[in-house]
């Protein structure tokens, strides 16, 4: 009987647990937190969106990075086949807005349980508070016994097995596993809390592999203005968000956002981000300026928006500007608009110049901000960048430098926008890996 190794038990080390135990071999679990899916457990704001209930042809346009690689990994295990899994282990399902998928719950511990149920049922021998600190290579001596290390690079390697090198947190015992096949799911180095320290990189590279720059994604923004901060907790929602660098347009939707401390988050806000990083970061670097602007009242053109603002001058033309506008917008965006305006906040609206007005409409379609930069990891949903994909069989998440060897989900150099499209990923890189080193042929 072979050993399968899975080094992180988040969302693609489950799914490559469930789906390589199948072949009957031993499956053996490592996760060096307390517990599993600890990243997960927090996901959608502790919903956990588990995937997207679009069309499977549709997930590809929401992949940033690489959506040709993960074609067989997708097609293999798809979203509705993620949402018959889900199903069948005993947590019910809904689709939302955006076709966004929920546990019926609304609890993201319902998913951790279903998977973990998975894992029982499956045999999978689960190691917590284990840390991985180094994967060996080695070659196989004549009589089967390993032999010297292998330090072959960019070729690949046939003979070798895998010696995982780990030391249980609690006890601080060191500990060796050798193993057939070894499958890397340890994610990016988002949320570092959560055990996502890059370890899986540092795997990689010890194993010949290239790992592309990496940068925070789907993060919020800092941007420069102070009256920004004013508004912090003040969230805006059927709003228009654009993003232009060097006089270009690189992002423009509607939605959902939030104002902070330091700048902007929310939903359009964490999108905009991925095409910052995308099309704006070269090399890992994170603070290039670009503007941010916000249509406060997209529904409307500017000339049915200045007619609108007519009709409320009209009703008040007595009062002072700033009482004038309270219907147009929440409480906490009142002396602010006034300001950007460059209009007396106390002027009576029956003394507003037509020139002020139209800067007034201006200032509505399109409020001005200026990113300064993405916030730091912590804060940042996803990694962008990682194990170059070009080195990795699309067909089997197999390297294509060391037999044996997997990779799935974050750690890969792969990412996608929000709406359960990142955990897809997950799923189908995963279930893909898993399934593909149990296929593997014994080398022990």
């Amino acid at each position: 009987m072979r050993n399968i190794v899975i080094i992180g038990g988040g969302a693609a080390g489950m799914m490559a647990a469930i789906a390589a135990a199948e072949s009957g071999d031993t499956v053996i679990l490592l996760e060096k937190n307390e517990k599993l899916g600890k990243k997960l457990f927090i996901t959608g704001k502790g919903r956990c969106n588990v995937t997207n209930g679009c069309a499977t042809e549709e997930l590809f346009a929401q992949v940033m990075e690489h959506p040709k690689f993960l074609y067989s990994a997708i097609y293999g295990f798809d979203n509705q086949a993620v949402m018959r899994f889900f199903e069948k282990a005993g947590c019910p399902l809904k689709i939302e807005r955006g076709q966004r998928v929920f546990p019926v719950s609304d609890h993201s511990s319902d998913i951790i349980r279903a998977l973990e149920s998975a894992l029982r049922a499956a045999g999978v021998q689960i190691r917590l508070n284990c840390e991985v600190h180094k994967i060996n290579l080695w070659e196989l001596a004549q009589d089967g016994e390993t032999g010297r290390e292998n330090k072959k690079k960019k070729k690949m390697q046939t003979a070798e097995v895998f010696g995982v090198e780990m030391v249980d947190k609690h006890t601080g015992r060191k500990d060796m596993l050798t193993a057939d096949s070894v499958i890397v799911a340890t994610g990016g180095i988002s949320y570092v809390l959560t055990g996502s320290t890059g370890d899986g990189h540092r795997f990689a590279k010890s194993c010949g592999h290239t790992v592309t720059p990496l940068s925070p994604a789907l993060v919020p923004f800092a941007v420069r203005e102070e009256w920004c901060r004013t508004l912090q907790g003040l969230s805006l929602r059927n709003v228009r968000v654009s993003v232009v660098a060097d006089g270009k347009t690189i992002y423009s939707d509607f939605g959902e956002m939030l104002f902070t401390h330091y700048g902007v988050s929310g939903p359009l806000i964490l999108s905009a981000s991925s095409h910052y990083v995308h099309k704006l970061c070269k090399k890992g670097e994170r603070d290039k300026q670009a503007k941010l602007f916000i249509d406060l009242k997209p529904a409307l053109t500017a000339e049915q928006l200045d007619k609108r603002i007519l009709r409320e001058f009209e009703e008040n033309k007595n009062k002072q500007f700033k009482n004038a506008i309270s219907s147009l917008f929440p409480a906490k965006l009142i002396p602010v608009m006034p300001m950007l305006a460059e209009i007396d906040p106390d002027k009576k609206v029956h003394d507003i110049t037509r020139a002020e007005r139209e800067r007034f409409v201006a200032v509505i379609k399109n409020m001005e901000l200026t990113i300064t930069g993405l916030r730091d990891y912590d804060e940042a949903i996803i990694t962008k960048g990682g194990v170059a994909v070009s080195e990795v069989n699309p067909s089997t998440m197999e390297s294509k430098l060391v037999k044996g060897l997997y990779f799935a989900g974050e750690v890969l150099d792969v990412d996608a926008l929000t709406g359960g499209f990142n955990l897809q990923i997950a799923w189908s890189t995963g279930y893909l890996a898993g399934e593909s080193a149990a296929k593997t042929g014994a080398r022990i």
